[in-house]
């Protein structure tokens, strides 16, 4: 059955510079297996497929795939999606305002000019990181913990280990061996800027691959370096510099929640056989 289908740039610069997603905008009747082999057929860092939701406070529902997986929560599909969704018709229940329902519960999309923010999900674990995940950590990064600024958990779905390094050179520098992580690993890396237009470099690197962009990440890292006030309330973040990207991660903390944005564009509009 074919299905209307998209792919559209997140985070990007202005250009296909930002993290690629693979929307599948009706999924409906779509089974758990079909819809895993097409993830890791497309293999693209994450794939999606909207339904009706079930939620009566939600615009569409939102099933998030890895190539290898299911994901409760993760940023750069949350706002692909909303961007999908609206341009193929869709009309949020509230102006200016897009309610997804995904796995790990209602996520708010604020739809602010062409950089749409989602509201950052509280993480499920915080505090530092335990001595067997340091461990991890350090193997990974061949380098001792005491040359680190900061070590935190960032599990907001994806369970981030982050990494706070000296500056935003450390983490482009950083040569990171990912058989050194397991397959549930997750790590971020992040290093301020000493000027400029970018406050932090961010990285974040699992078993498989570096994802170009990372939404899930770059909140839970806004998070802690807003608890720690390391950042003013409102900064910009770039990351993908090691893998050919130039994303741009657009952070406001208005007081009650903390936003994360960014520029969607669709670079494929289609069909798609499943």
């Amino acid at each position: 059955m074919h299905r209307p289908f998209a792919q559209v740039d997140v985070f990007g610069d202005g250009a296909a510079t930002g993290n690629p997603l693979a929307v599948v905008l009706d999924a409906a009747g779509v089974d758990d297996a079909a819809m895993q082999d097409l993830a890791s057929w497309i293999n693209l860092s994450e794939t999606t497929f909207l339904f009706p939701p079930t939620d009566p406070a939600a615009d569409y529902a939102v099933r998030i795939f890895t190539p290898v997986g299911e994901l409760p929560f993760a940023g750069h599909p949350t706002l692909g999606s909303a961007h999908a969704w609206l341009e193929a018709g869709g009309r949020p229940r509230r102006g200016g305002h897009l309610v997804q329902e995904c796995g790990g519960g209602i996520v708010h999309v604020r739809l602010v000019g062409d950089r749409p923010a989602f509201a950052a999900p509280q993480r499920r674990r915080t505090g530092p990181l335990d001595e067997a995940h340091l461990a991890i950590a350090e193997a990974a990064l061949g380098t001792p913990r005491t040359h680190w600024v900061a070590h935190e958990w960032g599990d907001n779905g994806p369970p981030w280990m982050m990494i706070e390094l000296p500056d935003a050179e450390s983490v482009r520098r950083a040569w990171v061996d990912r058989t050194q992580l397991g397959r549930h690993d997750h790590l971020g890396l992040v290093g301020r800027f000493s000027g400029g237009e970018y406050a932090y470099e961010v990285r974040g690197i699992l078993a498989h691959t570096e994802d170009p962009v990372t939404g899930s990440l770059n909140a839970a890292v806004a998070q802690w370096l807003r608890s720690r006030n390391a950042v003013p309330a409102c900064y910009v973040a770039t990351q993908g510099s090691q893998v050919g990207h130039h994303g741009e991660v657009f952070v406001t903390d208005d007081g009650t929640d903390i936003w994360i944005g960014g520029r969607t564009r669709t670079i494929i509009a289609g069909k798609v056989d499943l």
